[in-house]
């Protein structure tokens, strides 16, 4: 009976320990705290810059923004926080390890209408298949892509997905469309080669499908298709990319759930296509 107890008040203090720590990071996340390592979960992969230099770097900025359900902050799941803050970080230190761009060690979160927000050329947007911008949110926005700043949406499924991020972008952008860029498009070329329109999974499918005759990888029945869309300017700069159908962001968070999943997702294609991405809109 004591080792009862003692079992029993050991997992007490450890889900007590467990629940101060998730409730003092959501407590962080809701009152504005803006650094992406100071909201990871596990120990984050550590670098410096050179004296001097601490702001001469890129930084991984991702946007907080408002779902069609009206939420905002911290959700136990989904939306803006998704794969966050651990693959914010983990693509944050590929990039310098396998380029000669520079990266800032922590990342930021902001929302649209952060002052700051033209500090910073690129954007990232997870699961924005049910994002809602406000109107002050539409104009800022706009402002910032014609001003040379750049996009990123990544992690959303399906086709009423879609319909719903391409209808908020239109807002921002009425003027321009979506295009599905080919492989031959430089984006593809500049650091690795890549070939063909990879498909990044959920860890447990994408580590599941090794044991799967089909090797499926898409998450429902009508994102079986992977598409990169973008809009350019009238000069022809890229403004936006919308990885559709692929989970680029658990490519980069969950690079050390297995082996198999690293090797053929993260390795392969998540980290390739997210250094080419960011390595493309910073030099063009």
């Amino acid at each position: 009976m004591r080792g009862r107890a003692l079992l029993a008040t050991v997992l007490f203090l450890s889900a007590a320990v467990f629940f101060t720590f998730a409730q003092s990071r959501r407590s962080r996340m809701m009152d504005g705290s803006r650094s992406a390592r100071d909201a990871a979960e596990s120990p984050p992969p550590e670098w410096t810059n050179a004296p001097g230099f601490e702001k001469d770097v890129f930084t991984f900025l991702r946007v907080k923004y408002t779902s069609a359900r009206g939420e905002r902050g911290w959700r136990s799941r989904g939306g803006w926080e998704t794969d966050y803050s651990d693959s914010d970080l983990n693509l944050s230190f590929r990039l310098q390890q396998l380029t000669s761009l520079k990266t800032d060690p922590n990342g930021r979160i902001l929302e649209l209408t952060a002052a700051e927000l033209s500090d910073y050329p690129w954007l990232y947007m997870a699961e924005p298949g049910n994002l809602w911008f406000e109107d002050e949110e539409v104009s800022i926005l706009r402002k910032y892509l014609l001003n040379g700043g750049f996009l990123m949406a990544d992690d959303f499924w399906g086709e009423d997905a879609w319909v719903n991020f391409e209808m908020q972008i239109k807002r921002v952008l009425p003027e321009r469309e979506f295009v599905e860029l080919p492989l031959d498009h430089p984006i593809y070329h500049c650091v690795f080669e890549i070939k063909s329109k990879g498909q990044v999974p959920n860890m447990m499918l994408g580590h599941n499908s090794q044991y799967d005759p089909e090797r499926r990888t898409w998450e429902q029945w009508d994102a079986q298709e992977v598409h990169h869309r973008a809009i350019f300017d009238e000069k022809g700069r890229l403004m936006v990319i919308a990885t559709h159908n692929t989970d680029n962001g658990d490519g980069w968070e969950r690079e050390g759930f297995s082996e198999y999943y690293f090797r053929e997702f993260s390795e392969k294609i998540a980290y390739p296509l997210g250094i080419n991405i960011i390595f493309y809109a910073m030099t063009h």
